[in-house]
């Protein structure tokens, strides 16, 4: 039997679609409605007219030209553009710094703020950066952020991307000419060799833009020392996560920018070369007042995850997941992974008011249905049918609903041998409902406050003051950058996340 751990990546690697592997054994040629916004998707795929620009991308620059193609892909994967002016501005302060310490003078920069949770920040060759709205709000202070900056047009400046470009075809050209001239064995030797060459030319990538980026912005006048304090910011943001199962891993900085012990060492060792601790500008206050009022975690277009129980105040329906289960949301689909390898996915599908639910689960779309078991129900006043099917050494329960003029599909995915499934989808089919008017507008997207602490305040207290998130005192720490043991002072301003701002 195939296990679901070979088919996907575990909950703690903080994957995306905890059931993409079943849900792909399962479903065939259907269409699904995105539980975004048209509007965005719209605007995803144009390209970017946001006002965070430093400079102009010269326009016979023909790096430029090829990263311009990507644009629309990269605002795709992230979700858009984010905008609000006092941050972009804020942003744009710190590019325009480093720009005037820059080793090419003539590369022009356009950075792009991305309406994503995760983590992350990258480059593509011609000048286009790009920053996530997740990790300006794990980020604390202006000389973090040009850390991060100064980092990505290192890779620029270095060229890195045609580098990586240029070895990656060699050694696919190399791969494919073992496969077809050496035997089996061999090949797959060959195949690997190059592979670990691959990730050493990455990791070389990633100290040279570190040893750049430390230079630049310490030149500029910013804490040097602030890389080595948020590569480890970000690993304990990274293992937090690990353990709430939190979105995509793959779409974060860590993914492609491995913090190790011996990296910090090396970004402290660069830093040193400015002088000891404390030196440099942190302009932490412009920092704060930047983000202060942001977006945190998942947008209106795309519902929000409140514990155990996902809320759509736009389509009006929310559904719930067993004790155990975490909870995933993407623009594409909502999942869950829990425990014993199980999953569940939630989804829509654009089917026309006249199709009976039973006739649709029975028209293909459905792998190893079991005909017989597809049946009719009313759930919480609403039109379903259920039915079971097993394929890929997995077994199914399909439900899917109509409410509010959409249909809905909760599937629940377990290994074969498993005896929880019933119990599981019972408790999730059951748990769908339509919103009413005063849940929906009670619900309000979380957002990054800068409050000030006052006397008497402490970690415990302002951390009880978060609504909408797990694990609050960590995550409060973790935002803060407070070490176990820490505390907090009067005066002192710091983040909190709140749907009540």
């Amino acid at each position: 039997m195939t296990h679901l751990a070979d088919l996907i990546e575990p909950v703690r690697r903080g994957l995306r679609f905890a059931v993409a592997a079943a849900a792909a054994a399962l479903l065939a040629g259907c269409q699904l409605f995105d539980i975004g916004t048209p509007e965005l998707h719209e605007q995803a795929f144009q390209p970017s007219d946001n006002p965070v620009t430093i400079d102009s991308v010269t326009k016979n620059d023909k790096l430029a030209e090829l990263a311009r193609g990507q644009h629309p892909r990269i605002l795709a994967t992230y979700g858009g553009e984010y905008s609000d002016p006092k941050l972009e501005r804020m942003v744009a302060k710190v590019v325009g710094n480093l720009t005037l310490v820059s080793s090419n003078p003539t590369q022009t920069y356009r950075i792009t703020i991305l309406n994503s949770p995760n983590v992350n920040a990258f480059a593509l060759p011609g000048g286009y950066l790009y920053v996530t709205r997740g990790l300006l709000a794990l980020a604390n202070d202006s000389a973090e952020l040009a850390a991060v900056i100064a980092h990505e047009m290192g890779h620029v400046t270095a060229n890195h991307g045609l580098q990586r470009q240029k070895l990656e075809a060699e050694e696919a050209l190399a791969t494919r000419v073992a496969s077809d001239l050496l035997a089996g064995s061999q090949a797959k030797e060959t195949a690997i060799r190059g592979k670990l060459r691959l990730a050493q030319f990455s990791r070389n990538q990633e100290l040279e833009a570190d040893a750049i980026g430390i230079k630049s912005s310490g030149s500029a006048g910013y804490d040097p020392f602030a890389a080595a304090r948020f590569l480890q910011s970000m690993q304990a943001y990274s293992d937090l996560r690990s353990v709430t199962g939190a979105a995509d891993a793959s779409l974060d900085f860590l993914a492609s920018h491995p913090s190790t012990p011996q990296r910090v060492d090396l970004a402290l060792r660069h830093a040193r070369q400015f002088g000891a601790p404390g030196i440099g500008d942190r302009d932490r206050d412009a920092f704060l007042a930047g983000v202060d009022g942001m977006l945190f975690g998942d947008t209106p277009e795309e519902g929000y995850v409140r514990g155990a129980t996902f809320l759509h105040p736009r389509l009006g329906v929310s559904f719930s997941v067993p004790v155990g289960f975490v909870i995933d949301n993407s623009a594409a689909a909502v999942t869950a992974s829990g425990p014993n390898d199980m999953a569940v996915r939630f989804d829509g599908v654009a089917l026309d008011q006249g199709t009976e639910l039973t006739d649709y689960l029975k028209s293909g779309w459905v792998a190893g249905l079991e005909e017989p078991s597809v049946r009719s129900e009313t759930i919480n006043g609403n039109e379903a049918a259920i039915a079971r099917a097993e394929a890929g050494g997995w077994r199914f329960d399909i439900t899917v609903i109509r409410a509010g003029g959409q249909v809905y599909r909760l599937l629940t995915a377990a290994p074969q041998q498993s005896q929880q499934l019933d119990e599981v989808a019972q408790y999730v089919g059951s748990s769908f409902r339509i919103l009413s008017a005063a849940e929906k507008a009670d619900l309000k997207p979380l957002r990054v406050k800068v409050v000030t602490v006052q006397s008497g305040q402490t970690i415990a207290t302002l951390a009880a003051a978060m609504s909408g998130v797990d694990k609050k005192l960590e995550l409060f720490r973790v935002l803060n950058e407070i070490a176990p043991g820490g505390n907090v002072s009067t005066g002192q301003k710091v983040k909190i996340i709140t749907d009540r701002y």
